[in-house]
Parts: structure tokens; C-alpha cells; sequence
């Protein structure tokens, strides 16, 4: 099965983390804000490895792998 990173960027709160520690930098914040006025991280697909650090170390639970 082919995975996804799904991201609600109405939980982001844009604290880095998931960039942070994401071993593949497929990471990165995106330049428009969400409506808490932070700005969402977002995915390059074509970088992940699909390892769940940014799924582990979200706090704010923003970010699922999912199977499709």
C-alpha cells in the first residue's frame, strides 16, 4: 500500500519540531498562515521515507501517516 503524509494545518502551530528532526528534510514551512496566524508545515513527498519522527514528535497531533 501506498502511504501519505496528511497534515491539518489548522492544528500546526508552526513550532518546528517535525522539521526539526525529520531525518530526509521533507519538511518545511509553508508561506501562507493558517487561521491561528501560524504558518502549517508542509510535505515533499518525493524526500520522505515515511520513519514517523514527525508523527511522534508533533504535540499538537497535526500530522497522520496514512495507508492509500
Amino acid at each position: 500500500m501506498k502511504k501519505i503524509l496528511k497534515i491539518n494545518e489548522e492544528f500546526c502551530k508552526g513550532c518546528s519540531l517535525c522539521i526539526k528532526y525529520c531525518p530526509k528534510n521533507s519538511l518545511s514551512f509553508k508561506e501562507s498562515f493558517n487561521r491561528k496566524g501560524y504558518h502549517p508545515v508542509k510535505w515533499d513527498p518525493q524526500k520522505c521515507n515515511f520513519c514517523g519522527i514527525c508523527y511522534i514528535v508533533c504535540p499538537d497531533n497535526a500530522i497522520e501517516i496514512v495507508e492509500v
